[in-house]
């Protein structure tokens, strides 16, 4: 028992003894490490994000104050606030709960938006990986081996078979002399940006998408409700002709008018209906929900309403806040590092390596006096000939670069395109709004006037119909054009960005960090 603890104690004192001379033999090894990582510079072009675009306005006309009034419902001028940010929650300003209540669960369940984050998470996760190649790789092994020598330093006299127990410590650097690794840690983190502006498009088309559907399920169910209306009337009027004709007062082409009138009005339910189901398919989905499982309240345009005040953010702003130009910068910086990268390949390559360990014949004999092994070593590796793969990678990646540029310029440009779509749409929603109020004002006083006459004798059925058609048409006009008015006004809050900039993304659905590095 004496001897064992001895032999306990003694392995202890070995072990100490061994770990206290690798880190006497590693520290010149770890001093030039350091010293190379501090010295080393990265080759390549660094990123500088592109300027915003010297341009005044987004459209060539100036901007009116505000839009044309009118007495229609949602007719109210509105004011354009030059210079004012977008809100964060921007569709609150419909003041409409259901709405609101929408958005929230669609930004809270849908599964494009827990798509986006894992995405976010795994490019996160791959930058931290990245991170490693800038540190020594420290692996332990541990071996076992068998075989046959006629010789052997602790072999007994005539033993030819032998067992050889290993274990040591291995140590790998790279030194990052021209950046390469860094470079490459840089197109990683582009990546994890990247992500994190589509995960903010996510965000903002989401809601864009929530608040449209819900004012054309809106509009759908103001046209249904027309159309059924003017089909009542004409049903009506059908059975006052039928029994007309039955007494001889009215002829069988009379008749035959108002039920084509009738099956015509009809006909145009189906279709209205189909599309309203659609829709209310489209936001469960939007919602992530079933279509059987969604429970979707009434919601009509009376009980919406139009903001007064719409902010228009400066153009030099927009590239700030506009998640998809944000991610194409981050395309552009990515392309940019990896310029460096394709760089750094065709430049020495420096490697230290450094092990520690021990060797016996029996595992009771490890880190014993005589079984330590140590090395240090230090390879260069110049590229000489890859048959041009080297090369072309470097020009492959400054074709990318090169196109990374051009796309950021198209996201660009098509993003101040939106901004003017929309702010002309505005306008001309306004005036179109107002057109449309007078026409259904019109059509209603001529149908009246008409029914007045025909009660009369002052004018044919005829001409009853072809004023009940005119002021259904006009009716429906003047609904679609209340919903434009709602709709575009969202279109230019999504167009602008969406309240959502430099990197903040809602409260309602934060990505979820990634782990810590181990």
């Amino acid at each position: 028992m004496k001897r064992i603890r001895g032999l306990r104690r003694s392995h202890a004192a070995s072990a100490a003894t061994a770990g206290l001379t690798l880190r006497l033999r590693l520290r010149p090894l770890c001093a030039l490490i350091i010293a190379a990582a501090l010295a080393g510079c990265a080759v390549g072009p660094n990123f500088r994000a592109p300027d915003a675009p010297a341009v005044p306005a987004y459209t060539a006309d100036k901007l009116p104050e505000a839009t044309t009034a009118t007495d229609a419902p949602t007719g109210d001028a509105q004011k354009f606030l030059e210079g004012q940010p977008v809100p964060e929650r921007w569709w609150t300003t419909f003041a409409s709960e259901e709405i609101d209540r929408r958005v929230e669960q669609a930004l809270a369940h849908s599964p494009t938006i827990a798509s986006a984050q894992a995405a976010l998470k795994q490019a996160q996760e791959n930058v931290s990986a990245a991170n490693g190649g800038l540190f020594p790789s420290v692996d332990a092994n541990v071996g076992a081996q068998r075989g046959n020598a006629n010789s052997f330093g602790q072999l007994a006299p005539g033993q030819s078979v032998f067992n050889v127990y290993t274990a040591g410590v291995n140590i790998n650097y790279t030194l990052d002399l021209f950046g390469g690794i860094r470079r490459g840690i840089e197109a990683q983190a582009a990546i994890a940006d990247f992500q994190q502006y589509q995960l903010e498009g996510t965000y903002l088309t989401l809601a864009a998408n929530v608040v449209a559907t819900s004012f054309l399920e809106a509009s759908l169910r103001g046209q249904i409700e027309a159309t059924e209306e003017i089909s009542a009337a004409y049903e009506e009027n059908l059975k006052l002709v039928e029994r007309q004709h039955e007494i001889g007062a009215k002829s069988l082409a009379d008749v035959l008018v108002i039920r084509t009138q009738v099956a015509t009005v009809r006909a145009q339910l189906p279709p209205l209906r189909q599309q309203l189901a659609r829709t209310q398919t489209q936001l469960a989905v939007y919602l992530g929900q079933f279509p059987a499982e969604v429970t979707l309240a009434d919601l009509d345009l009376d009980g919406l309403t139009l903001p007064r005040e719409v902010p228009v953010t400066l153009p030099s702003d927009l590239v700030r806040q506009r998640p998809d130009i944000r991610a194409a910068e981050s395309q552009l910086h990515q392309a940019t590092a990896q310029v460096g990268v394709a760089t750094a390949n065709l430049l020495p390559q420096i490697t230290l390596s450094g092990s520690y360990g021990s060797q016996a014949l029996h595992t009771g004999d490890l880190f014993s006096g005589g079984t330590q092994v140590w090395s240090l070593g230090a390879g260069l590796l110049q590229p000489l000939f890859h048959g041009g793969t080297l090369r072309a990678e470097k020009r492959a990646a400054e074709a990318g670069l090169e196109k990374a540029a051009a796309d950021y310029q198209t996201t660009v440009l098509g993003a101040f395109q939106n901004v003017a779509d929309s702010l002309h749409a505005l306008e001309l929603d306004a005036e179109n709004l107002h057109a449309q109020y007078d026409a259904e004002q019109s059509a209603k006083q001529s149908l009246g006037l008409v029914n007045i006459q025909y009660k009369e004798g002052a004018a044919s059925y005829l001409q009853v119909l072809d004023a009940t058609r005119q002021y259904q048409q006009a009716r429906i006009g003047l609904i679609q054009a209340r919903a434009a008015r709602l709709s575009d006004t969202a279109a230019l809050y999504a167009s602008l960005g969406g309240g959502w900039n430099e990197g903040k993304a809602p409260a309602l659905a934060q990505a979820t960090p990634a782990a810590a590095p181990n």
